[in-house]
């Protein structure tokens, strides 16, 4: 079995001794069931992972001790940011879990005209901070140290003109050019995928004028949860470490 892994937003050091937050104490005392003595792995996100041991639990209080720190990163040597169209109820979910165990290093929610969720306000707010949540979790499960972070939405039309990373690869079933046509990258690379229905004429004119390149997978037409999660796995078997 697997040694639990807990994702804590503090300074981490060995030797430091404290309770866990309400949420991962819930989590391991109440869902997985530790107990005193057990070993346990924290991270925070800035590289790395400490070895830790419970030292008590009360209800749902749990008291951890830090033993030690190993310099250990999972990270994809691709780094590709994801801009993805919102899709509604839990295909985003899924969609971005899967990313990230799939070496995502950065998500860009894209308002796009089809998307059927509208988010706006402290509606927006409240659901990136659920998608960071949803991401953190998948890091936690996968092994990885670094979460990646999932910016507040933007308009396609906004994020383009803030835009100054490195080749834009956006997923349409109409492209000539398939994954394995392109060179590897020499830089970062950002996956562009639309949500359900995909994207409006004039985005995708958008995407043209920025300099995207239209790349398809295959003759099917993959669904808005699954497009960007293939097309991460083709570009981690030509380019990464599968």
């Amino acid at each position: 079995m697997s040694v639990p892994r807990f994702y804590l937003a503090q300074p981490l050091a060995p030797g430091a001794r404290f309770s866990l937050p309400p949420g991962p104490a819930r989590h391991a005392a109440r869902a997985l069931r530790l107990g005193v003595d057990d070993a346990i792995v924290l991270f925070n996100g800035r590289g790395g992972e400490y070895a830790a041991r419970i030292e008590r639990i009360n209800k749902d209080e749990v008291a951890v001790a830090i033993t030690g720190f190993a310099d250990v990163e999972r990270e994809s040597p691709l780094q590709v940011m994801l801009a993805q169209g919102i899709s509604s109820g839990e295909r985003m979910d899924y969609t971005l879990q899967k990313a990230v165990e799939l070496g995502v290093a950065a998500i860009q929610p894209i308002s796009a005209k089809r998307s059927v969720v509208k988010l706006t306000g402290e509606r927006a707010d409240r659901r990136v901070a659920h998608w960071q949540g949803v991401v953190a979790s998948a890091c936690e499960q996968c092994g990885r140290n670094r979460v990646p972070v999932v910016a507040p939405p933007l308009t396609l039309a906004n994020w383009l003109g803030g835009y100054a990373g490195g080749r834009l690869l956006f997923l349409s079933p109409l492209a000539d050019t398939r994954l394995a046509e392109l060179p590897a990258p020499t830089a970062a690379d950002c996956l562009v995928a639309g949500p359900e229905g995909g994207f409006e004429t004039d985005e995708i004119a958008a995407l043209t004028a920025a300099g995207a390149i239209p790349v398809r997978l295959g003759p099917r037409v993959l669904r808005t949860e699954t497009a960007a999660l293939a097309a991460l796995a083709a570009m981690q078997t030509l380019w990464g470490d599968f």
